[in-house]
């Protein structure tokens, strides 16, 4: 009160008076400014923490595919607003003439996957050799959840201080290495719709056959009438579209070859399982076929291309995000090949949220045996690792993207012929599934 009643008797406060109570607020500003992140820093330390804290007490896979997606949704994010930083960065732009922005997008997306393709295949290298739930990796795999976040956030960080050349090595092998995934993807979806099929024949009730039939029928249908839509989008009537006919109907061919051989008395085999083949080689035909090159007069849906590009791209992250999570989730059920020596062989399906205990390596009860791992910890790591190859790829557009426009992605030849060659894959190797007992009696392939 002193203060300010001397204020009010005196003469008007200079124009350096004034300063200086303007720059206390500012600094009273600063202050309460920093205060108020303070408080928000500590409110998300304790939110992370009780978020990791929660994912450990239900299922580690689940939080591996959670960080998976978002290295996704970073992707996509570098890849759009990335490229004016990176231009400015030396030992990035290293180059006389500057590359066009598309270079420094496909770089920023390349960094970004390298540093989690290294993330995974660390903790892969880690679990080897781990076979029951008492081996301390085990705990490690399912807790720790911070610590791994500084590791992945330190990784991702360091990939954008290593020179270009070490980037160009990793973007050739992340061409094979989303090749294995693609192929690791069909070995899922095979086995997903044999145990679709077993399950409901299992049932032996009337109701559970009529929902077999009529998935096949819906199948079927959805297949020849998608075909059919391909031919008026990608055959238009005033040019020669030989190699876009060619892949709708060896498709058409396929599907009619697959029921064919799995009706066969000799076979044995069933007719759902075809149908759901069918439906997805015949989606890999319009992703092969909506990704040929804007300027393709064969295109028809050249006039939005980049509206298709992008619906493509967001279905294509979302279909590797969910054949991720259930090739992580079924690496370990005992009716696939991929389980490790000491998981129990019993046919048991493998649930997606396990229970508590089990997952978190705690047993059912004190003083029994230690309990095997249910799945291979060094196999599901891997599976991100290579699913973070072919997510780079994807958002690239298998590193073609700078013939095409800057906002076009997963557009070019490259692409064309890669899902072309993995809906043939998946043709072969179901085919193979269906024959392989003929051909090998002795052998056997349950």
């Amino acid at each position: 009160f002193t203060g300010r009643g001397e204020q009010s008797a005196g003469p008007p406060a200079s124009k350096e008076g004034n300063s200086f109570h303007r720059t206390n607020k500012g600094e009273r500003g600063m202050w309460c400014a920093s205060c108020l992140a303070s408080a928000c820093a500590g409110c998300a330390c304790n939110l992370c923490s009780s978020a990791a804290a929660s994912v450990t007490r239900r299922s580690a896979r689940l939080a591996y595919c959670g960080l998976f997606a978002a290295s996704l949704i970073l992707s996509f994010l570098l890849r759009q607003f990335a490229a004016p930083l990176l231009q400015h960065i030396p030992w990035i732009n290293t180059f006389d003439d500057t590359p066009p922005e598309e270079w420094f997008q496909m770089n920023a997306v390349l960094r970004l996957s390298l540093g989690n393709f290294l993330f995974f295949v660390i903790f892969a290298l880690t679990m080897i050799g781990v076979k029951d739930q008492n081996d301390r990796r085990d705990a490690w795999h399912h807790g720790g959840w911070i610590a791994k976040f500084a590791i992945w956030v330190v990784l991702v960080v360091l990939m954008f201080f290593v020179p270009n050349i070490v980037i160009s090595i990793y973007e050739i092998l992340s061409k094979f290495g989303s090749g294995l995934f693609l192929l690791v993807q069909v070995v899922m979806l095979l086995d997903f719709t044999n145990n679709w099929n077993d399950s409901w024949v299992e049932k032996d009730e009337q109701k559970w056959e009529i929902a077999l039939l009529v998935v096949t029928v819906i199948c079927y249908l959805a297949t020849f009438a998608f075909s059919g839509v391909l031919f008026m989008w990608f055959n238009p009537s005033d040019h020669d579209c030989g190699l876009n006919v060619f892949f709708i109907v060896l498709t058409m061919i396929l599907a009619f070859a697959f029921a064919i051989i799995a009706l066969h008395p000799q076979v044995n085999g069933s007719v759902m399982p075809a149908s759901v083949i069918s439906v997805y080689c015949a989606y890999l035909c319009y992703t092969s076929l909506s990704s040929e090159p804007y300027d393709y007069a064969c295109n028809g849906l050249h006039m939005h291309s980049k509206q298709v590009s992008m619906s493509a791209l967001v279905l294509g992250m979302l279909t590797t995000v969910l054949s991720v999570v259930y090739s992580a989730v079924r690496a370990g059920s005992s009716t696939t090949f991929l389980s490790p020596p000491s998981s129990p062989r019993s046919g048991a399906r493998n649930p997606l949220l396990a229970d508590s205990n089990v997952e978190e390596g705690k047993g059912s009860s004190e003083g029994s045996e230690p309990r095997p791992v249910s799945y291979s910890y060094t196999f599901f790591h891997l599976i991100f690792a290579l699913a973070s190859m072919y997510s780079a790829m994807l958002l690239t557009g298998w590193t073609s993207a700078t013939s095409e426009r800057s906002e076009l992605m997963d557009v070019g030849w490259t692409t064309v012929w890669v899902r072309i060659c993995t809906e043939w894959s998946t043709a072969a190797l179901y085919i193979w599934t269906l024959v392989a007992p003929l051909l090998f009696p002795d052998r056997d392939f349950s």
